[in-house]
């Protein structure tokens, strides 16, 4: 792989198969994290790598074009030795939940599942368990749920029929729906509506590459995004489900399928129950099987719960500042993560880094942490800062998938089935209404068929058709929409 950093003359580079053992780049705001990950990036789509990574400040949108000469860069060149650089674009496709600045991504209602989506609603352990019941009851009935107005058709209903529904799902009360009503109406203010519905995001379209056999560089416009912090958590934590339940298994591989950058990931973790970080860990430790290799970009190594910081082996840390003894105290415990170097004082040389500057430690082909060294990361090919948005638009309508999400598609789900289904009552004869309206909307079934309908979703659970699911908790038996 093209070298990455260089420490006294020497270059400094990750080994490809050795990038599924994921890896973490903190640091200080300002002191060139977002450099890095463009380095980063860049070296392993040259490598025929895809890469995916979300760019929150807005100016890793450069990578697209070929950076130039300086008289800043070219003393940094001279710094460290290098008498010529080849300069260079990277392909890239940009993607947008809002559809402004990058080609729309989706999903459904029933993709995303009751446990990531009572994390985005901010929903309570009784108000899950509620929602949990909305999907298993959409799931018996075959009633899509595609975006937020069949989620809202189906709280209404459940709501009406709650009490029939109580011996075989369980208590619906109403106080219940009404805060779950409440929340996606939060949610839709905050443009979330915009993330639901189809074309759903096809995650193969992040695994291509170019005719030089560059991997593209996906990356999502996550400025407006970031603004609500556990929708931008919530929305890449689905990504990696959805990249587990999807990609087969990998085995050893000599270079990952695609190596996903998670920035500001502080926020995946902040707030979250107990219940959803045993999740992400699983998550983390078993995407590597699927070839997939995960950043974690964030300001301190103590922001990632340790039981996933050991899953980690790929460290970069930037400079860190220490005023205060509660700073201190974490930078002691930041030295302390990488493998010790005798000859350098970790303690002492991170607060000293100069922007560009870090300590890093890679796995070597054994897959064992290198000593921790002082290095210049590597200068980019590409530029440095955002694109203008003219230059943005020209790779957008060039690109691979132009055109194929950007027209909603609204079939017959939800909403339209319940809405026919009222419809139709309302038009009913009077006695014949009454009679309905005494009946629950579905059957109750004998003991046995209950007891067969169990066990078949027990089975399905079992069975894996979507192991994530299992994981995250989405629908039961793991039905795809």
């Amino acid at each position: 792989m093209l070298p990455i950093a260089y420490a006294s003359g020497r270059e400094i580079a990750a080994l490809p198969k050795m990038l599924n053992r994921h890896g973490l780049v903190t640091g200080a705001t300002g002191t060139g994290k977002t450099v890095t990950l463009q380095v980063i990036a860049e070296r392993l789509s040259r490598e025929g790598i895809p890469v995916f990574a979300a760019d929150v400040k807005g100016d890793l949108s450069g990578i697209a074009a070929a950076g130039q000469i300086s008289e800043k860069f070219q003393k940094r060149l001279e710094q460290l030795g290098l008498k010529e650089h080849a300069f260079g674009a990277s392909p890239c496709v940009f993607w947008d939940v809002f559809g402004q600045k990058g080609h729309p991504i989706r999903t459904t209602i029933s993709e995303m599942g009751p446990l990531l989506l009572s994390r985005l609603l901010n929903l309570n352990e009784t108000q899950s368990g509620v929602l949990q019941i909305i999907f298993s009851y959409a799931d018996d009935e075959g009633l899509l749920l595609l975006d937020l107005k069949d989620l809202r058709a189906m709280l209404a209903h459940v709501g009406e029929i709650r009490k029939e529904l109580t011996t075989e799902y369980g208590n619906v009360s109403p106080a219940s729906i009404g805060a779950i009503q409440r929340a996606l109406l939060a949610l839709e203010e905050q443009g979330g509506d915009q993330f639901f519905g189809e074309p759903a995001f096809d995650l193969q379209d992040l695994l291509q590459t170019d005719a030089n056999g560059h991997g593209h560089i996906n990356i999502l416009h996550s400025e407006q995004l970031v603004q609500s912090p556990k929708v931008y958590a919530t929305f890449l934590l689905w990504m990696l489900s959805e990249l587990f339940e999807q990609l087969p298994e990998a085995g050893d591989i000599e270079k990952p399928k695609l190596v996903f950058f998670f920035d500001e990931a502080h926020l995946l973790f902040e707030d979250a129950p107990d219940a959803l970080l045993e999740k992400i860990e699983q998550v983390v430790r078993l995407i590597r099987s699927k070839g997939v290799g995960v950043f974690f970009v964030t300001q301190h190594p103590m922001d990632v719960p340790e039981k996933v910081l050991t899953q980690l082996s790929n460290r970069v840390q930037h400079a860190l500042r220490a005023f205060t003894p509660a700073e201190q105290k974490k930078l002691k415990a930041a030295s302390e993560t990488f493998r010790e170097n005798p000859g350098l004082d970790l303690e002492k040389a991170i607060p000293e880094l100069a922007i560009g500057e870090a300590i890093v430690s890679f796995l070597d082909d054994k897959g064992v942490p290198t000593p921790a060294e002082r290095v210049f990361v590597a200068p980019p090919f590409s530029r440095i800062g955002p694109l203008e948005p003219q230059e943005r638009l020209a790779i957008m309508q060039a690109s691979v998938v132009a055109g194929v999400y950007e027209q909603v598609v609204d079939r017959e789900s939800a909403y339209e089935i319940l809405k026919g289904k009222a419809e139709k009552a309302a038009a009913s004869p009077p006695a014949e209404e009454a009679r309905k309206t005494k009946a629950p909307t579905r059957q109750p079934d004998d003991m046995m068929t209950s007891v067969m309908k169990s066990a078949a979703r027990a089975a399905a659970s079992q069975a894996g058709r979507s192991l994530i699911r299992g994981i995250l908790g989405g629908l039961l038996g793991g039905k795809r929409r």
